[in-house]
């Protein structure tokens, strides 16, 4: 199915501002207890897709957030499981170094 034709004034969706404010906000969202970065860079991705495919039925304006938002949430989500990933090294590697093969 093809994009309706939308006017210059076409209406925002609100999807896609909440993927791209949810993307922007993962990256703060660590110093929020009980929240989380991890949680809100999951949303952005969500209703970035989310929003994506309503633009496309609907033709509203916001491709370009949606993308942005869900894009910034990926890169949070592999950036943290880096974090994890290099944790998880340095624990096994500074217990086999302190500690040896006993």
């Amino acid at each position: 199915m093809a994009p309706q034709y939308t006017p210059a004034g076409a209406q925002t969706n609100n999807l896609a501002v909440v993927s791209l404010v949810a993307g922007v906000l993962s990256f703060f969202a660590h110093v929020v207890p009980g929240v989380g970065g991890l949680a809100v860079a999951v949303v952005a991705v969500v209703t970035g897709h989310m929003a994506r495919k309503q633009i496309r039925q609907t033709g509203e304006q916001g491709m370009w957030m949606a993308t942005v938002g869900m894009a910034i949430g990926i890169i949070h989500i592999v950036l943290l499981g880096i974090v994890v990933l290099g944790i998880i090294f340095l624990v096994f590697v500074l217990g086999w170094a302190l500690f040896g093969n006993r």
